[in-house]
């Protein structure tokens, strides 16, 4: 059920951390993968070590490059976007070109991609699309506002192309992670006492590695998950599940 042998996969932000995890993770799975990233030399060197792989540049934030990398590409059978930036600022401290980044990253290329791989997707009638959100869609902390008003946007923009995109033999989910060790926490990671508390606020006590993604994309593009559209898998070590972790006495 979980084969993937004879598709291919475009995953978005394969150049590093999560995306070069799931690139390698679908290609033990049987997928051809093509790695696209903003940084086409990053994506060369993950798409190296990824048998049968190779790389494309692509920025989601530009629809021309976008449309360009699809033709590189060709339609896919999975496509996978792993992209996402934040700045950690309170909403006072924003200033409007840093609301603007977060913004065109997470969500305007997340557009992008439907737009131009859901619509092609769609013609050849199958497909499945995962974009990643994060927790941060259901609970945030001071510093967090418009990073997490644009991951709860990518749900809502995957369940209504979920609706869209359905009739015409496209399944799109997200996956949910919790806090993973990745380049786009080391501000956190660097503070032992941030991430000390990070660790203690999941159900398993630790952060995640950017590898214990990969199973929840395979079955999200796999034939194991065939009736499932529009759905949200959070892969958070229970992080959602646990308000808080004091334990009242017997």
């Amino acid at each position: 059920m979980f084969c993937l042998d004879g598709l291919t996969a475009v995953v978005v932000g394969a150049g590093g951390g999560i995306g070069a995890e799931v690139a390698a993770g679908l290609a033990a799975f049987g997928a051809t993968v093509i790695c696209a990233d903003l940084d086409p030399a990053a994506a060369k060197t993950v798409a190296a070590g990824v048998a049968g792989a190779h790389a494309v540049g692509l920025d989601a934030v530009d629809p021309d490059a976008v449309a360009a990398a699809l033709e590189a590409t060709g339609t896919p059978d999975l496509l996978v976007t792993t992209i996402g930036t934040n700045v950690r600022k309170r909403i006072a401290d924003y200033t409007p070109d840093e609301v603007r980044r977060v913004i065109d990253v997470n969500l305007v290329g997340t557009v992008n991609l439907l737009r131009t791989y859901g619509t092609a997707m769609a013609e050849r009638g199958r497909g499945s699309i995962v974009a990643f959100s994060s927790v941060r869609a259901l609970t945030v902390e001071p510093g967090q506002g418009v990073y997490a008003a644009t991951k709860a946007g990518v749900i809502q923009l995957m369940r209504t192309a979920a609706a869209e995109l359905g009739p015409s033999g496209v399944r799109c989910n997200v996956v949910a992670p919790g806090v993973v060790e990745t380049p786009l926490t080391e501000q956190i990671r660097s503070v032992p006492e941030w991430y000390d508390a990070y660790a203690r606020k999941s159900a398993l006590g630790r952060w995640a590695q950017p590898a214990e993604l990969v199973g929840a994309v395979v079955y999200l593009a796999s034939a194991a998950s065939s009736f499932v559209t529009g759905s949200v898998l959070y892969v958070d070590g229970g992080w959602t599940a646990v308000d808080g972790r004091y334990e009242p006495p017997r």
